[in-house]
């Protein structure tokens, strides 16, 4: 039987945190607490999270300070809690490394499945062989979830992966956005179209920085495919 996934919830709200922790330890996950930014960067060295729950509003260091010290050496999945919900900064946290974002207030059961959700594509590498695309100037391992790009590895948060994983495995083929909402972000996930753009164009910073080659292709009115040119 597989042990459970350990959660980091990073709020300085006391009740938020007690109705996150009653639902997620209902649902059979462990749940570590952090009060504040500091704190949290403390924990994730200390605990070793599956994944993180992060309030934007927080004492000592914001939310987006924390997930972009995080991202300068994890990969863990990161969803955001704001409690503004506006698009600048659902946007900003996407831009930062954060694998998804739920508004407050928000529904505890929407938020553990969003957790299942992202857990779920995360831990799709353990279950599977070994499985590597190579083309010329990149090689993509999805076993060990790592990329090199003439040579020198690249690293990509969770969702960016998945994204790359998801269209080099189809290679030629256009999806729209609301397709690879569906294929990568999981069929019920009610999120903005807008946030593919925003992974694509992270993507694109981290694979073609530098080199010449180009991947991912915008295919005006339909979508992106991804495409390496001869």
């Amino acid at each position: 039987m597989m042990v459970s996934n350990k959660i980091l919830v990073v709020d300085d709200e006391p009740l938020v945190q007690e109705l996150i922790r009653l639902y997620l330890e209902k649902e059979g996950f462990q749940v570590e607490k952090a009060w504040d930014g500091e704190e949290a960067l403390a924990k994730l060295h200390t605990t070793n999270p599956d994944l993180i729950i992060l309030d934007i509003m927080l004492p000592k260091m914001d939310g987006w300070a924390v997930c972009r010290e995080i991202r300068k050496t994890s990969t863990v999945p990161i969803i955001m809690l704001t409690a503004k919900g506006e698009e600048f900064d659902r946007v900003l946290g996407l831009e930062l490394g954060a694998d998804d974002y739920v508004c407050k207030p928000f529904s505890p059961i929407e938020l553990v499945a969003r957790v299942k959700a992202v857990l779920r594509r995360t831990n799709l590498s353990g279950q599977e062989n070994s499985k590597v695309l190579t083309y010329p100037g990149l090689t993509v391992n999805y076993d060990s979830h790592w990329v090199e790009v003439d040579g020198c590895k690249v690293a990509l948060a969770p969702k960016e992966f998945e994204l790359l994983w998801f269209l080099a495995s189809h290679p030629g083929r256009v999806y729209s956005r609301e397709q690879l909402l569906q294929h990568v972000w999981d069929y019920d996930y009610l999120g903005d179209p807008r946030t593919v753009d925003t992974h694509i164009k992270r993507l694109r910073e981290k694979l073609e920085a530098g080199v010449k080659q180009r991947y991912i292709r915008t295919v005006w009115g339909l979508g992106y495919k991804f495409e390496v040119a001869e």
